[in-house]
């Protein structure tokens, strides 16, 4: 609970709209016992025959002896404390000559109202609320002002509809806006884990607990500023006074409480065991269903419709299941305790009017009262399941939450600001989890130059690209960019000097233009340019609207080939000086190909380029290769040095270039004969 709490007050501007809502909530309950009050007021007739008339002394007296005679102290005791209260259904001359010299003061030989009420306000009476109504009444006249009740009582009636709304919309303000701020802190410290964190958890996972989980921890909040803000509040002060109006009815209340509260622990506690069910079920079928979406077309080649579906509803049954005991344990909890309450109010009203022989007026205020005691426990039994949705959604959060990174800026870090020398990896070790990627690798990339890496799947290609703009750290040896290790920049600074393109390319739902900006204020011509250079310029100018062309979600409008030179372009208008291309060109045509593989050559001198390649065509003429397997460096030179000395290498290559020599080969010979 208090972890609830402590969401609601971690942005101290809702501080403020937090303490009105409380304010606002206790205004609520004293609006309802002003309420009960008033139509106690409505009801009230004066006192009774038997309020004024059965507090006589010979009734004590009578009491005293039979205790006496049945000899029984406790039963001497119980009577003689009962004797001061109206209990007796009958009443004879003699207590009436004995009490009416206390009502008629003035020895009028009659009494009025007026007289009873006097009477009643001296302490005589029955009770406390007896007393404040008699003398209420007798102040303003109303039973004779029948407006000024009616007024009276449409004021208690706006007072507590518009404490009522704006306790229940600020309420909602606070939820929302608490949802909203959790929403921003949640992203934002997404945006800082490491690419090891995204590697453990699935997409569906993470982007439920954004939404779906950030809406139950603010509708958790709203219940919980109901509940346990009004509550004790209510609780309180609603008992203190049930036991001014009857200190024997309060006691029974007491029996009440176990059998309410018993329930609500049980009940409490399976529900927050099946919401977090729901949480790791909710996860799954989320991923399935991505997993579905974006596999769409891999589902109808292989004719799978029906695997995918049966997958999809078997995880979907079974998050039924869960959610139909969520739902048990939310509606079976409010008849229950409707049920304890109702039949303790019967009992309650029974003893009131037959043995406590209390005024209709007084059992009216108690019985009200007595129900906005009850009220904010059977609802807390019902709305105790959103509060334990909340906090099974809050414990999930904040396991994203309390996630460090690794990957963190060292005190004395400096900017990247210029590239001058080269990049060095000396004897670099990297593992995901357990499994070495990388052994000992060293190489030297100098400024200018254009070196491509080349290896078999596997051969830790990737990985290199990736450590460079540290979005991993290495376990073993150094990666140093002009001498310094990239541990020494800061992570800001050393990405902005790289330039990035992707096996596969982001593209979000925006226009052509804006997808190569991506949120940087470049201009159009600096932007038309980059196009040109990544050879995609020629697409774009047949779009509708050319480069304020409006993309499809990840790009789908797109072939693939236009896809990556959008990419290249985002990385060419960037102007960083190092270029790093992991598999580029592997969705271009042999055309694009072509046109990327001469803008790579263009690019030759004036960008420091590292590209990973499957295709070598793109890389031929590359300053130097290194040729990778299992993670360790087997050879590097030109392309001509490594065809002859490195086997894996002319393997490859004779493989990439074979088709290529077969084609030649009869084209020639289909010439020959025809001359």
């Amino acid at each position: 609970m208090l972890g609830l709490l402590k969401i609601a007050l971690q942005n101290r501007r809702y501080l403020v709209l937090l303490v009105v809502t409380v304010v606002l909530t206790l205004f609520m309950t004293v609006a309802s016992q002003m309420e009960a009050f008033a139509m106690g007021l409505l009801t009230n007739q004066g006192p009774d025959v038997f309020a004024l008339f059965s507090n006589s002394k010979r009734v004590e007296l009578e009491e005293k002896k039979l205790a006496e005679e049945q000899k029984d102290i406790k039963i001497s005791k119980y009577m003689a404390k009962k004797s001061r209260s109206p209990k007796k259904d009958k009443i004879y001359i003699d207590d009436i000559h004995e009490v009416w010299p206390e009502i008629d003061l003035e020895n009028k030989g009659y009494i009025t109202k007026r007289d009873a009420s006097d009477y009643v306000s001296r302490g005589k009476g029955f009770n406390l609320l007896t007393s404040i109504m008699t003398k209420t009444k007798e102040k303003y006249n109303i039973a004779n002002n029948i407006a000024l009740l009616l007024l009276m009582l449409s004021f208690v009636a706006l007072f507590k509809v518009t404490c009522a709304f704006f306790s229940r919309y600020t309420t909602t303000l606070v939820g929302i806006r608490v949802g909203k701020n959790l929403r921003e802190k949640y992203f934002e410290h997404l945006q800082t884990l490491p690419m090891s964190f995204f590697q453990k958890h699935n997409i569906g996972g993470l982007s439920a607990r954004v939404s779906g989980d950030a809406g139950a921890v603010s509708g958790a909040i709203i219940s919980f500023i109901m509940n346990y803000c009004q509550m004790p509040f209510t609780i309180i002060s609603s008992l203190y006074i049930l036991f001014k109006l009857s200190f024997e009815l309060s006691l029974i209340i007491f029996l009440g409480l176990p059998l309410i509260g018993i329930p609500i622990y049980y009940l409490s506690k399976k529900a927050r065991k099946s919401q977090q069910e729901m949480q790791i079920y909710g996860e799954q079928f989320a991923h399935i269903l991505i997993d579905y979406l974006a596999g769409i077309q891999t589902v109808k080649l292989f004719n799978m419709e029906k695997f995918s579906s049966k997958k999809y509803c078997d995880m979907n049954n079974l998050s039924a299941k869960i959610e139909e005991k969520i739902s048990l344990y939310g509606y079976i909890a409010r008849p229950i305790l409707h049920m304890i309450g109702t039949f303790f109010l019967g009992v309650i009203i029974v003893y009131g009017l037959y043995f406590a022989k209390m005024n209709v007026s007084d059992l009216v205020v108690y019985t009200a009262i007595m129900h906005l005691f009850y009220e904010p426990i059977k609802k807390f039994g019902e709305q105790n399941i959103a509060i334990q949705r909340g906090l099974a959604a809050a414990d999930r959060m904040f396991t994203v939450l309390n996630e460090k990174s690794d990957l963190i800026d060292k005190e004395d870090a400096v900017d990247f600001a210029e590239f001058n020398d080269s990049i060095q990896f000396e004897n670099v070790w990297f593992k995901y989890e357990k499994n070495w990627v990388l052994r000992d690798l060293s190489f030297e990339v100098k400024k200018g130059q254009t070196v491509a890496l080349v290896g078999p799947t596997g051969a830790g290609k990737s990985t290199i690209a990736q450590l460079l703009p540290r979005l991993y750290d290495v376990n073993k040896g150094f990666i140093k960019v002009d001498g310094v290790p990239v541990t020494d920049y800061k992570q800001r600074s050393l990405r902005e000097g790289i330039s990035f393109v992707a096996q596969k390319p982001f593209l979000f739902f925006d226009t052509v233009a804006n997808n190569i900006s991506y949120g940087r204020d470049y201009t159009r011509p600096e932007i038309e340019l980059a196009a040109q250079r990544a050879h995609a310029d020629e697409f774009i100018q047949c779009l509708p609207q050319k480069y304020d062309t409006p993309l499809a979600e990840m790009g789908k409008s797109l072939s693939g080939g236009q896809q990556q030179r959008l990419a290249i372009s985002r990385a060419l208008v960037k102007k960083a000086p190092i270029l790093v291309m992991d598999e580029a060109t592997s969705s271009l045509d042999s055309i694009s190909e072509n046109r990327i593989k001469l803008a790579i050559e263009e690019l030759r001198g004036s960008m420091t380029q590292i590209i990973i390649a499957h295709r070598l065509s793109t890389i031929e003429h590359a300053d130097k290769i290194i040729y990778l397997e299992f993670g360790a460096k087997v050879a590097e030179g030109t392309k001509d040095e490594l065809y002859q000395s490195c086997q894996g290498f002319k393997a490859m290559w004779d493989m990439m270039f074979k088709r290529e020599r077969e084609e030649k080969q009869e084209e020639t010979e289909s010439l020959a004969t025809t001359e």
